[in-house]
């Protein structure tokens, strides 16, 4: 899906209107996540993914200036990666705009706008369920920072739901990267979520990333207990 043309003048419109109204909080995996539960080699834990940013470091100087880098607002579960102090705000194809969306470092090898379906909707996009990296055919939109704005052309979607696994955990579970599991979530609001995709990667602790609307359908900080189930 192309994005519509939005004239400068538009663009500037849209963020003056934003700063008067409080920025959405856009962090992304903090203060959403379950009760460690027992997953074998390590603890599972499950996090709420809220909408992001990832950024590679040419669009991160072209949004907020030459030499620009990411600032630590505070670490993610993972080793490595943080959320950043900075923000940009998003213009979809209907004009419409989600301000404050977080950025998560270190940059990337890509630009990509993690969303949830129930944003997807409000921004009259149509979002392709996708792993990480996967842009082929996927929409693009707007990002605007205080330098300039960054047109894309894909790179919008919604995140598979997945859990990150380090060798011990495969073997545990007995899965390999690629497979799919389900994630049953015991809670006044309990769920069972299918197709969990497992990401492999040596250096990560045991972690599934749902989003917003999955958090909010489970009541995730509500939940009593957590297994994933092959």
């Amino acid at each position: 899906m192309a994005t519509q043309t939005i004239q400068r003048e538009q663009i500037e419109q849209l963020v003056r209107e934003a700063l008067g109204r409080r920025l959405g909080s856009g962090s992304a995996r903090a203060g959403s996540s379950a009760p460690h539960a027992s997953g074998g080699p390590n603890p599972l834990v499950v996090n709420v993914s809220a909408r992001h940013v990832h950024v590679t470091q040419e669009d991160l100087e072209a949004l907020f200036g030459p030499g620009a880098q990411l600032s630590k607002l505070k670490d993610l579960y993972q080793d490595g990666e943080f959320a950043s102090e900075q923000q940009v705000n998003l213009i979809g194809p209907r004009n419409r705009m989600i301000p404050g969306i977080r950025i998560l470092g270190p940059t990337r090898s890509y630009t990509q706008v993690e969303l949830s379906y129930t944003d997807g909707i409000y921004m009259g996009i149509e979002l392709p369920l996708r792993i990480s990296g996967d842009h082929e055919g996927t929409p693009g939109c707007v990002l605007v920072g205080p330098h300039g704005s960054v047109t894309l052309r894909s790179g919008v979607i919604r995140a598979e739901r997945h859990v990150h696994m380090g060798q011990p955990d495969l073997d545990h579970f007995g899965v390999m990267d690629g497979d799919q599991m389900k994630l049953k979530i015991d809670g006044p609001c309990g769920v069972v979520l299918d197709r969990v995709r497992v990401r492999y990667h040596p250096k990560v602790k045991l972690e599934v990333h749902i989003d917003t609307d999955e958090g909010n359908a489970c009541h995730l900080s509500s939940a009593t207990h957590m297994e994933l189930i092959k």
